[in-house]
This record gives C-alpha cells, structure tokens and sequence, in this order.
C-alpha cells in the first residue's frame, strides 16, 4: 500500500475512534444508554408515521428495521458524521445496538442532526447489515430546520432491498457528497447483563 492510502486509512481509522466516542447515546451506563436509544427509536418511528402513514405497514410487515440518530457536519470539501441506533427484528424477536460513523468527500457547508429508518425487505439483507453494515454511496440534500422552525424533510429511498427514511431533526445544511458509511455492532451494549 502506497505512503498515501496508509495515511489515508490510518486517518478514517482515527476519525471512527472519534466519532464513535463523540457520538454515543445519553446515560453513563449500558442500561441507560439502551434505554435512550430505546426513547429515540420511539419518537423516530412516531414522527415518521406522522409524515409517512403507510410507513406503519411497511414496518409492521417487514423482517426487521433499523433506526439512527447522525449528526453530520460539512466543512467545504470534507463531511464527517456518526451517531447510533437500533435494529429491531420483526415480532420483538431482538435488539442489535449499533454504531455508525460516516466520512466524506465533496461541496457542502453545515451542521445537520437527523434520524434515519431503513426497512429491510428480505432476512438475508437484515443479517448482512449487522454483520458487514457499509453502505457507499452519493448524496446531496439541502435541509434546514432549527428547533421547532421550520419543516422537517422526510426522504425516501430504495437501496439493496432496503426502504431508507431520512427525517431531518435539526440544523442547517446544504451539501453534495460521495460518503463512505460504516455501521458495526456496539459491543457494551450488546454485552448480555
């Protein structure tokens, strides 16, 4: 690998170390931090039935879905991000705590907050994102909302057999990006009691 890449990969490396410690859920003990991620995946999937009734359904017949909180934030040509969440299999048959950090490259300017809902379709891509969770991929949004000013945006998208609801919690942000996304399972909270 060439003096360039090391330092690149040891660089992403260094930025998930950091992320992942900046961003983590309330409390200061494991049960308290499920029980906040708990909260957040029940106000997430409430506010996304408001703007997305049929969304409902769609869980309610789905082998699983996953819910995040991210905040991300652009600085001219770098966007880095993280946050944590949730997989829930159908039929309360368990949880999978996970983590997420996220690194990118292109225009964009801002500080965005937003939860993500992916509904997976088949059990096979359910398991794959808990194993491997990456997701690579081009973005471009513009979102703004602060406190209870102004409109939350709800995007939608199919990717890998996976409906993607984006729902905008708070912040300012204009940005088009090629993001690497990486998910992995948050051992401490996933640690039997």
């Amino acid at each position: 690998m060439s003096p360039a890449k090391t330092s690149t990969c040891l660089a992403f490396a260094a930025l998930m170390i950091l992320l992942s410690a900046c961003a983590t859920s309330q409390g200061h003990r494991p049960e308290d931090k499920r029980r906040a991620i708990i909260d957040m995946q029940q106000e997430t999937l409430d506010a996304l039935y408001k703007v997305r009734p049929q969304a409902r359904t769609q869980i309610a017949s789905a082998p699983g879905y996953a819910v995040f909180s991210n905040a991300n934030v652009n600085v001219i040509f770098a966007s880095f991000g993280g946050g944590y969440g949730v997989v829930q299999c159908a039929g309360d048959q368990g949880r999978t705590y996970m983590k997420m950090g996220e690194l990118g490259l292109g225009l964009g300017m801002g500080i965005k907050d937003f939860r993500a809902v992916f509904v997976f379709h088949d059990r096979a891509t359910l398991q794959r994102f808990v194993d491997s969770g990456w997701e690579f991929g081009g973005h471009a949004d513009a979102a703004a909302k602060a406190s209870d000013m102004g409109a939350a945006v709800g995007g939608e998208a199919l990717l890998d057999n996976i409906t993607v609801y984006q729902l905008t919690e708070a912040g300012l942000a204009l940005q088009a990006t090629v993001k690497g996304t990486k998910y992995w399972k948050d051992d401490a909270l996933n640690a039997v009691p």
